[in-house]
């Protein structure tokens, strides 16, 4: 990801999207509390997006999304913004509300069946930018096993009203590739056109980790 993004910044390389599922894995950004980690039953790797802990698994959906901004409005928060749009329109093709949330990060759904004020996150977003381009992005969760992620807290959300969700565990059996159709249909709307583009897949791979003073990172959200 490092190199293919240097490229890109140096003109050498086309705009890419991994879709990827990882192995079981929790990765910490540049803000992740070592506390955060109550049951280390898997790999942890350190990364350069922005945030805290987070847990990536089969059955979710992770875009690593590469995109020089320099081509866009050179706007970091709109960025981020457009990932949180990419991802609610992605839900609602399938019928689900996932909202913003001013004082939490992610992109949440309402759970009132759980009580009031109950909400699971269902989706995370993590960015760093390195000479106005993007590296990391997000993560649906589709149908991981959501017990994995007890075993840290998750972007440091510790609130008991707060848990994590999938499209599977909100009753939806949704495949993989169903998903990533919407994410690629939805995709060039809201990022601009994708002509001599790529669009990626890959399955299981681990993410590098290779801080950089010319970079902005983004919390993982």
């Amino acid at each position: 990801m490092e190199r293919r993004a240097a490229a890109i910044a140096a003109g050498q390389a086309p705009e890419l999207v991994w879709l990827l599922e990882h192995p079981p894995l929790y990765t910490a950004g540049t803000s992740a509390n070592p506390r955060d980690i109550v049951d280390a039953r898997f790999p942890l790797y350190q990364t350069g997006r922005g945030g805290q802990m987070t847990y990536h698994g089969p059955g979710q959906r992770v875009a690593y999304v590469m995109l020089d901004l320099k081509r866009r409005p050179p706007d970091v928060r709109r960025f981020v913004a457009t990932l949180e749009e990419w991802i609610i329109r992605t839900l609602a093709a399938f019928n689900v509300r996932g909202e913003r949330r001013e004082d939490r990060i992610g992109v949440w759904v309402r759970r009132s069946e759980k009580g009031e004020g109950r909400e699971d996150k269902i989706a995370a977003i993590g960015i760093r930018v390195k000479q106005w381009v993007t590296l990391h992005g997000i993560a649906l969760n589709v149908d991981p096993d959501l017990s994995h992620f007890s075993g840290i807290v998750p972007c440091g959300v510790s609130d008991q009203r707060y848990a994590v969700t999938s499209l599977c565990d909100l009753g939806l059996p949704v495949s993989m590739a169903e998903v990533d159709m919407v994410l690629r249909r939805e995709f060039e709307p809201l990022f601009g056109a994708t002509i001599d583009q790529t669009v990626g897949s890959t399955e299981n791979e681990s993410p590098a980790a290779v801080p950089s003073r010319r970079s902005a990172m983004v919390p993982s959200r």
